[in-house]
C-alpha cells in the first residue's frame, strides 16, 4: 500500500503565511488528481517506492504531491521536504555558474581551458575508444570552455566501457561522487588520462562538469561550493541545496533505495559503484559539479524557474535573457546529434540536441519525454538516480520528478529498476494537462 503525505500546516499559518497556506491545499487536492493517481499505480507496482512531483506553470504551482516511502527500513513517508541526491541534475546549476561568469566576461566560451588549468595543455586522445590506453595521437587543437559546457571536451565515464581505460579512470580518479582525491590532484589525474576523442570532434558524455566546476573555482579562488552558495543557493533561496546534508536535516533525506534480486523496491547499503558514500568525512575537499548535488522539489523548481522567466526569479537575476536563450539553444551539428551514443544507444538523434549544459527539443514530435518534453526549446537533463525535470518556455512551465531509483548496471541489463522510466513518461505526458 502506498504511503501518501502532504504538509499539513495549521490554519494559524495562513494569517502568518498565505502562501505556505496556499501550498498546503494545492498539495491536498493533488492527492485526488490524475497524476498522483498514476505515479500511486507505479508505487503499488513495485516501480519504485515513493516520489515527489511537482507542476508549475505561469507563475503559480499546480502540481505538488510526495507518495510513497522515503525510507523503507524505518518505514518513513515521502514528504514535500525530502532531500535527494539529485546526481546529473548539478549539472545545469554549473552550467549556470560558467555563464554568470561568460556575462562578466571573466571567461569566454572559445577561451582554451588551460588559461586557467595549464594541466590541459598538452593531451593525448586514444585511436581507438576501447583500445590500450598507451595507442594514441596528440590532440589537435586545444579543449574550449565550450567543449566542456557542451560534452565535446572528449571526457567520459570510465562505466561506460570495457575497455582498459574503464580501469584507467577508475584508478586514477576513485570515486565519482565522493572522490578521495583534492581538487588540484583529481585535475592533474584526468589530464593524465587519454581523451576518448579529439576535442570538439563530438558529444561524449562524462567529466566535463565536473572539471568545469574545479575551473570555475579556480578563477574565483573558492571551493565550487561556496561558489554556488553565493552565486545561486543563497539568491534564490535554496536553503536545502549543497554536496553535503547537515546532521539536523539528514532525518530528511531520502535512503539509497534500489531493487532486491526478484525486483521489489529494496533499501541498499550505498548507491551503485560505491560511488557516493553514505555521509562524507569532515574535510573531503572534492566535490562532484557533474553529479553532486543533494536538493528537494522546491528548491530545485527556483533554480529551474531560471530558463522559463528570462534568468531572473522574483526579481533576483542570475542571467541576461538572451544569455538563457543562448543556453536553450542546441549546439550540436547534425552530425554530433546523430553520432552521440550512451551505452551504444542514440541520444539525439531524433528529437532532441543539446545546449549548453542541457538537453534542448528540436523536434517534439520524437522527443523522448524520459531526457525532457515539451515544446521547441523546452529544456532538461536527467539523473542516473531517478530524478527528472523540464522547463518549456512555451508555457513557461516546469515539472519536477524526483525519486531515488539506485539500480547497479547488471540490474539494468536484466530490465530491473526500468520501470521508474514508465511513471516519468507518464507524469510528462500528463502534466499540460494540471491545473
Amino acid at each position: 500500500m502506498a504511503v501518501f503525505h502532504a504538509l499539513g500546516l495549521p490554519l494559524l499559518l495562513f494569517y502568518r503565511n498565505p502562501i505556505l497556506y496556499v501550498i498546503n491545499i494545492i498539495e491536498e487536492c493533488a492527492m485526488n488528481e490524475p497524476i498522483a493517481r498514476a505515479m500511486a499505480k507505479h508505487i503499488s507496482q513495485g516501480n519504485m517506492a515513493g516520489a515527489v512531483t511537482l507542476i508549475w506553470r505561469n507563475g503559480r504551482l499546480v502540481h505538488k504531491a510526495s507518495q510513497g516511502q522515503r525510507n523503507l527500513a524505518a518505514g518513513l513517508p515521502m514528504e514535500s521536504d525530502t532531500l535527494f541526491r539529485v546526481a546529473s541534475l548539478t549539472k545545469p546549476v554549473t552550467s549556470v555558474a560558467a555563464m554568470m561568469l561568460v556575462e562578466e566576461k571573466r571567461i569566454a566560451l572559445d577561451d582554451p581551458i588551460s588559461r586557467w588549468v595549464p594541466e590541459f595543455s598538452t593531451l593525448n586522445v586514444l585511436r581507438a575508444i576501447d583500445g590500450p590506453c598507451d595507442d594514441v595521437e596528440p590532440a589537435q587543437q586545444e579543449i574550449t570552455v565550450e567543449d566542456l559546457l557542451t560534452h565535446r571536451a572528449g571526457f567520459t565515464y570510465g562505466d561506460f566501457h570495457t575497455g582498459p581505460i574503464a580501469a584507467a579512470y577508475a584508478e586514477a580518479l576513485g570515486a565519482s561522487i565522493d572522490s578521495e582525491h583534492s581538487p588540484d590532484s583529481w585535475m592533474a589525474r584526468l589530464a593524465s588520462l587519454p581523451l576518448v576523442a579529439q576535442p570538439g570532434a563530438g558529444f561524449h558524455y562524462g567529466h566535463s562538469t565536473d572539471l568545469l566546476g574545479f575551473l570555475l573555482a579556480r578563477i574565483e579562488g573558492m571551493p565550487l561550493q561556496d561558489l554556488l552558495r553565493r552565486r545561486i543557493f543563497e539568491p534564490l533561496g535554496m536553503v536545502d541545496t549543497d554536496f553535503t546534508v547537515s546532521v539536523a536535516k539528514r532525518h530528511r533525506c531520502a535512503a539509497p533505495l534500489g531493487f532486491s534480486a526478484d525486483g521489489r523496491p529494496a533499501q541498499r547499503a550505498m548507491v551503485p559503484a560505491g560511488h557516493a558514500l553514505q555521509e562524507r568525512p569532515v574535510g573531503m575537499s572534492y566535490v562532484s559539479g557533474g553529479q553532486g548535488l543533494w536538493s528537494t522539489a522546491d528548491d530545485y523548481l527556483a533554480f529551474a524557474r531560471v530558463f522559463v522567466e528570462g534568468g531572473a526569479v522574483d526579481g533576483v537575476r542570475l542571467l541576461q535573457p538572451e544569455t538563457v536563450h543562448r543556453m536553450m539553444t542546441n549546439r550540436l551539428s547534425p552530425a554530433q546529434r546523430d553520432e552521440a551514443r550512451m551505452f551504444g544507444l542514440p541520444i539525439f538523434a531524433t528529437g532532441h540536441g543539446f545546449g549548453l549544459g542541457v538537453a534542448v527539443v528540436v523536434e517534439p514530435d520524437k522527443a523522448v519525454p524520459t531526457l525532457c518534453g515539451g515544446g521547441v526549446g523546452a529544456i532538461g537533463w536527467p539523473g542516473a538516480y531517478g530524478g527528472w525535470w523540464q522547463a518549456d518556455p512555451n508555457d513557461s512551465s516546469v515539472a519536477i520528478f524526483l525519486t531515488h531509483n539506485m539500480v547497479d548496471a547488471d540490474q539494468m541489463a536484466s530490465g530491473v529498476g526500468l520501470g521508474v522510466y514508465a511513471a516519468i513518461s507518464d507524469f510528462q505526458a500528463m502534466a499540460p494537462m494540471a491545473d
